[in-house]
């Protein structure tokens, strides 16, 4: 005999995109909007009211979204409004017994951990990351309650990237380790974190080959000079702003995101404002000569607020653009690893203390004390140290 509950299985629930409603029996039916955008949880039933005659009315109660619902919690819900129609209780006004703390799914606890701390990310990218990898690759584990997230669980997600996408994969842990850790100080969790790696999943997966920070593959800078020969030549507005980038030594997103408003050409004065900068402090950079005109040049044809912007006027240059442009250069060298040359050349090729390099460089000083004392940005000494790597790179009178 055909059994009429339990008809579907989670994997089908999931994978479900027919519109329409499914049911799972006796009541429960997932049911997915017609542009498919919506699926939820629906219980079926028929309620007679005072005065009514016959069966009564089919009522719909609405359970949740299959995102953030389960199939077991949808059944357990269902089981409820099941138990009020047994007592004759409508279970659309009655309240559905729950526990004091409603144990959450992983996908609402994901959600509520972003939600918390999103607002203290400057880059809108690391929330679009954030968000994409607990929803993208947790897929499998979202409709889970956190109280029910095993090591396995966490595994079957991290297994399939961490030897293809080893610091995605590394990242991804520590994002499910922050939300399980999260669900624990607020009482939906008393097991240990399956998602800890320092005594836990060391011991079950390989050790990660951690990326070396800085080491950006770099163009000695003997080679600048005629790699800047070419980008001159070239004048479409990616190579401009490559050019600009590495004339200034700045990381290519301040430049690729450069605004008019930004500029004081008369006192070539770049200055970033420090939403837009890695350390988050305003950075006043001086324009060389050259860096100088290339901004001179674009605003006789200006049509937005961006300096450099895409195929739309508004909307920035892609961010391969950059690399496309080393590439079909045939350039064997990343954007990020300019500003190495730049350094390499300040320390061989002049006498430019330390200091100043890296203030050009933007670089915090690892010394806090000296970093508390510090009171200018050292910015004259370092336009003369833009001008002459300029000169270095065109060989006029370096």
């Amino acid at each position: 005999m055909a059994r009429t509950t339990n008809r579907l299985s989670a994997r089908t629930a999931a994978t479900l995109t027919k519109p329409g409603r499914h049911a799972d029996g006796d009541g429960l039916y997932l049911s997915i909007s017609p542009d498919g955008s919506r699926r939820r949880w629906v219980f079926l039933f028929r309620w007679r009211e005072a005065g009514e005659t016959g069966a009564g009315k089919l009522r719909e109660m609405g359970l949740g979204s299959a995102s953030s619902v389960s199939l077991a919690r949808a059944r357990e819900l269902a089981t409820a409004a099941r138990v009020h129609l047994a007592a004759g209780r409508n279970p659309l006004t009655a309240r559905i017994a729950e526990p004091e703390i409603r144990t959450p799914t992983f996908a609402e606890m994901a959600d509520e951990v972003l939600a918390s701390i999103e607002t203290g990310w400057r880059n809108p990218k690391h929330r679009e990351q954030w968000r994409m990898t607990l929803t993208r690759y947790c897929e499998p584990i979202r409709p889970l309650r956190v109280d029910a997230i095993t090591t396995e669980h966490v595994l079957s997600v991290l297994k399939p990237l961490w030897t293809k996408v080893p610091e995605t994969a590394s990242r991804l842990r520590g994002r499910i380790e922050k939300v399980l850790d999260a669900a624990r100080v607020k009482g939906h969790r008393t097991a240990e974190n399956p998602a800890r790696w320092r005594g836990h999943l060391d011991h079950l997966l390989p050790k990660r080959q951690k990326l070396t920070r800085g080491h950006h593959k770099a163009l000695p800078y003997e080679k600048v000079p005629d790699l800047m020969t070419r980008l001159r030549r070239s004048g479409s507005i990616s190579a401009l702003c490559l050019e600009f980038t590495i004339l200034t030594a700045a990381r290519s997103g301040e430049a690729m995101g450069a605004r008019w408003s930004e500029f004081d050409l008369e006192r070539g004065i770049w200055t970033v404002p420090r939403e837009r900068m890695k350390a988050g402090r305003e950075h006043r950079v001086p324009l060389s000569t050259r860096a100088q005109e290339i901004v001179a040049g674009l605003a006789v044809a200006r049509t937005g607020d961006l300096v450099f912007p895409g195929a739309k006027a508004d909307r920035p240059l892609s961010s391969m653009a950059l690399e496309m442009v080393l590439r079909r250069m045939k350039v064997d060298a990343t954007v990020h690893g300019f500003r190495s040359s730049f350094r390499d050349w300040a320390a061989e090729m002049t006498s430019t203390p330390r200091e100043i390099a890296e203030a050009a460089l933007a670089h915090t000083l690892e010394n806090k004390v000296e970093a508390a004392y510090r009171r200018t940005d050292l910015f004259m000494k370092r336009a003369r140290l833009m001008e002459d790597w300029s000169s270095y790179m065109y060989n006029t009178s370096f």
